[in-house]
């Protein structure tokens, strides 16, 4: 289990638009925002993801990098970046299991073709969503089991205005005995 105000694992993975994306390289004044999506097979994937597009400028300018990151290989990625028409939000691919579970994230097993007649992998990550601080450390985490509901961005972009303006602390770091 991740903790709040302790370091994440790393992430070093190939990215459709550079070369790699690299996590501890990779931060702005802020952090970074890393949203871990279920794949091309995922309809609510691509609305979310799509929103968020649109808002990258607006986490942007508060000081965070973003990135979108699944298990998918590198075609079915550069096939969600193009039905998306992608230009701010950068796509991270050949996320390894094992590391989605470093990061508590669920993994599921195929079910088939989804509602939009695409085949699910074998196996993948359901969907979470971190902010983390420039020391790599955990500010906030979101994990879910399934791909519904979902933190909101437009929300999250409140959230952020609050925790700079009053310099607000990460918050879970408790781990003494209860």
């Amino acid at each position: 289990m991740l903790i709040p105000r302790k370091k994440v694992p790393n992430l070093i993975l190939p990215m459709l638009t550079e070369n790699q994306y690299n996590l501890s390289k990779d931060s702005g004044s802020l952090g970074s925002l890393v949203v871990f999506y279920r794949g091309l097979h995922c309809p609510i994937c691509a609305k979310y993801l799509a929103e968020l597009e649109t808002l990258v400028p607006k986490f942007m300018e508060r000081g965070l990098s973003v990135i979108a990151i699944s298990s998918d290989n590198q075609e079915r990625a550069m096939a969600m970046s193009e039905k998306l028409k992608l230009q701010h939000l950068r796509i991270g691919y050949d996320l390894p299991l094992q590391v989605a579970r470093e990061w508590g994230l669920y993994i599921s097993t195929s079910r088939g073709k989804t509602s939009l007649g695409i085949e699910e992998p074998a196996l993948f990550s359901e969907p979470g969503l971190f902010l983390v601080s420039p020391d790599q450390s955990l500010y906030f985490g979101s994990v879910n089991t399934m791909p519904f509901i979902r933190p909101h961005f437009s929300e999250l972009l409140g959230a952020l205005d609050f925790i700079i303006a009053n310099k607000y602390p990460a918050r879970g770091e408790y781990v003494g005995k209860v």
